[in-house]
């Protein structure tokens, strides 16, 4: 009787609070999981399918199953996790706690002892899921704040392997970061990778300054190496996509539905805080106001995906919002009687979403903290023709990398307004150089670029 050899352990793994699948329910009502595409899927892609590397996370579901799926290619390692360990994990001191803190765009992280403690029991989970599964002298690859003690457990158990982190959100200065009573723990969590990957340089001078005055004992050789890495989107298939004939008939069916405007101003992002969402309402008001434009001229777009619905600050955000909206409907109405704002407070398919970067004459990316803001670069993707506009916080990862949108300081309604304004009498020359400046280099410095990029530092910069 012959055996069959157990297939051998991935080399790389990937971490991330979420696994990257969705489930659907199949013609007898039976769950199917299929992959779900994004950045970070397009961006490692060529890393794990067929290559035997894993990826390990939560699967989204509370059914305790930690049976692998193996998904076009990818191997998919579930952590099981209880509701209440979601809870106090992650809508807990992920998102309440840590978002706020690292932002720091003005709401105080609130926090909680059980969430702390939830934090730590999840992300040894994680780490002990990884140590299962990594081969040995393997490689192991940390996604994002929800995991940041992650490193640290993987290397008391796995001295063996090579640890790199990648940070997605800003990382402020030190004294606001140490003003957190655990943050010396962060560090010590990230004091244990090989590589430790930041969006922005500023990113870098803060984490390094972090180190020094809460961790001043690790220095030289120990930390460890730390740089920047700005992370891109799949340039190429979200040109073709935004090509497709679909695409380009409901942007046509948008245009239709809103009276064929003369400008059409959008704005996309998931309803938060940090999005500068009433900064860039505000400006467009004022904009209606200086009479540059009508309800009948122009229009602006607000997609909101819906966001943690259930916290204070987010319902506070969701009723400003609302309230603006109102106003500004009520007191610039149109002739047609279609709205000054039109707002799309929904997850739209992603054939919606392409479609309106292809309709929009102006996209307004207003952020008031952002690691990147991948909006903007998809956008720019879209645009075939090389037309729109791009307004682009400077406070938002993307503006050090596209110098050619209308850089704006989002905290300042008054200059949105009137970069709004140099949008509409920008001429088309001018509007198709920096477009075809902006889609060359987004083409360029892709998701695959930062792939290759800081997967080959992690090769090269193993601990001893």
């Amino acid at each position: 009787m012959s055996l069959t050899p157990s297939p051998p352990l991935p080399k790389l793994v990937v971490v991330s609070n979420r696994l990257p699948i969705a489930y659907r329910e199949d013609s007898t009502g039976a769950t199917i999981p299929r992959l779900s595409p994004g950045g970070l899927v397009a961006a490692l892609a060529p890393a794990l399918a067929g290559s035997g590397a894993a990826w390990v996370g939560w699967d989204g579901t509370f059914s305790g199953s930690e049976e692998p799926l193996d998904l076009e290619g990818f191997s998919l390692q579930p952590v099981s996790l209880t509701q209440a360990q979601i809870t106090n994990h992650y809508e807990g001191l992920s998102n309440s706690t840590l978002w706020p803190l690292f932002h720091n765009v003005g709401v105080n992280p609130e926090y909680s002892e059980a969430w702390w403690a939830d934090y730590l029991q999840v992300n040894r989970l994680f780490a002990q899921r990884v140590c299962n599964v990594v081969a040995e002298d393997g490689t192991v690859f940390v996604q994002d704040y929800q995991l940041m003690l992650v490193p640290e457990f993987v290397r008391s158990l796995r001295p063996d392997v090579a640890i790199g982190y990648f940070h997605h959100i800003p990382f402020p200065d030190a004294t606001h970061v140490a003003g957190f009573e655990h943050a010396a723990e962060l560090l010590e969590g990230l004091g244990a990778c090989d590589v430790v990957g930041f969006q922005r340089q500023s990113d870098v001078d803060h984490f390094r300054a972090c180190l020094q005055e809460l961790n001043p004992s690790v220095e030289g050789t120990s930390l460890p190496h730390s740089a920047a890495y700005p992370i891109s989107i799949d340039s190429a298939a979200v040109s073709t996509a935004a090509s497709q004939p679909m695409v380009l008939a409901k942007a046509q069916e948008y245009a239709t539905s809103w009276g064929n405007p003369e400008w059409v101003f959008l704005g996309v992002d998931r309803l938060d805080y940090t999005k500068g969402i009433t900064q860039r309402l505000l400006a467009f008001e004022e904009l209606l106001a200086s009479g540059a434009v009508s309800a009948d001229t122009a229009v602006f777009v607000q997609a909101g995906s819906p966001s943690r619905e259930n916290v204070a600050r987010y319902q506070q955000l969701s009723a400003e919002i609302d309230a603006i909206i109102e106003r500004v409907n009520t007191t610039f109405p149109s002739v047609t009687g279609r709205p000054a704002i039109v707002y799309l407070r929904e997850n739209l398919p992603r054939t919606d979403m392409l479609a309106l970067f292809v309709v929009a004459d102006v996209m307004v990316v207003s952020s008031l903290a952002d690691g990147m803001n991948l909006v903007a670069k998809e956008f720019v993707a879209a645009r075939h023709n090389d037309t729109g506009v791009l307004i682009l916080s400077t406070h938002a990862g993307a503006a050090e990398q596209m110098p050619e949108a209308l850089l704006v300081d989002s905290f300042v309604v008054s200059d949105i307004t009137k970069v709004m304004q140099e949008a509409l009498i920008m001429e088309k020359g001018e509007t198709a150089r920096r477009m075809k400046q902006l889609r060359a280099d987004v083409a360029i410095h892709d998701v695959a670029e930062w792939a290759t990029t800081i997967l080959g530092d992690l090769s090269q910069a193993r601990k001893a």
